[in-house]
């Protein structure tokens, strides 16, 4: 896609939102944290069914460790593989009192440390909960990237350097959130709702999707 329509895909994006923000609910950085690795392979929704009263209860790393991992269990146990997820959060809560004086780090190095941290989190937590213009590449965001001709790639990290590489300036510190949001609600995976994409012409995706014609009516039989 040649930057002028690359500069176009995102100001369209922008101007139906242009204040994006993450569907996972959250209050302060560590919050963040713990709700982004609970988010592997399980929904926003389902996160923040699980996360509403934890959070209630639990905004710090060392009231994470005074809930205790199996009390942590109770509450994520709706949320897929929570053991491991329940293990890794009192792990990186332990880490985060005893290196980093119970504040969450800012930099992916440091990030990335955590148990349960991987480059994908360490960039969400990077964007959202400190400003910094990564882009987390999710399912959503390598089908986009690779759908619309945006930035191909054969992996994640491939799309996520294609996507540093072209995405304006400007438009650097929301991308994440528009690119997730657009996947997740109109470029969906099956059946991308290409009637309602804002950035249909500028797509370089073939099979898109046209409206329905509505069902003929059934003539009356003859009696």
């Amino acid at each position: 896609m040649k930057k002028a329509r690359i500069a176009e895909f995102f100001d369209r994006l922008a101007a139906v939102l242009p204040e994006p923000r993450s569907e996972l609910d959250f209050y302060n950085p560590y919050t963040l944290l713990v709700a982004v690795v609970l988010s592997a392979q399980a929904t926003d929704v389902g996160v923040n069914k699980a996360t509403g009263p934890l959070f209630e209860k639990v905004a710090t790393p060392a009231e994470m460790l005074a809930l205790g991992e199996a009390r942590l269990k109770g509450h994520i146990k709706s949320i897929g593989l929570f053991n491991t997820k329940a293990k890794n959060v009192i792990a990186l809560s332990r880490i985060l009192v005893a290196r980093f004086g119970g504040q969450v780090p800012a930099g992916r190095e440091a990030l990335q440390t955590l148990p349960g941290v991987g480059r994908k989190t360490a960039n969400v937590v990077m964007n959202v909960a400190f400003g910094a213009p990564t882009i987390a590449v999710d399912t959503h965001i390598f089908r986009v990237g690779n759908r619309t001709g945006l930035a191909p790639g054969k992996t994640p990290h491939e799309v996520e350097l294609g996507l540093e590489k072209v995405v304006p300036a400007n438009r650097k510190l929301h991308a994440h959130h528009w690119l997730i949001l657009h996947g997740r609600h109109v470029c969906q995976a099956r059946k991308p709702d290409c009637p309602a994409c804002v950035v249909r012409d500028l797509c370089a995706y073939e099979a898109k999707t046209t409206l329905e014609a509505p069902p003929k009516p059934k003539r009356p039989r003859r009696k």
